[in-house]
């Protein structure tokens, strides 16, 4: 994998090797990333993964994975926070 020159990688980058890790620890279809932090020792990936395909697919059940990287993509922990059907609505 590509990092800049102090071996830092970027979020584009990150974000990728999280989606690769939940897709390869989970057996599940990685669909997006849906949050990326700092938390001053790890970056914490958000991916969120389809775990059961439903007709209509608005009743699909996800999952949401975190993924803690270090600032070089080394896999310091993982996840999975949540289930939800697509369909469902998020409280804010």
């Amino acid at each position: 994998m590509a990092s800049n020159d102090n071996g830092h990688l970027s979020a584009a980058e990150l974000s990728q090797a999280a989606i690769v890790t939940v897709g390869q620890l989970t057996g599940y279809e990685p669909e997006a990333v849906t949050g990326l932090e700092w938390d001053g020792e790890f970056w914490q990936i958000t991916v969120d993964a389809l775990e059961m395909s439903r007709i209509p697919n608005t009743t699909d059940v996800l999952g949401s994975y975190v993924v803690q990287l270090d600032e070089r993509g080394t896999l310091r922990g993982y996840r999975r926070t949540r289930r939800f059907q697509r369909g469902q609505a998020e409280e804010s």
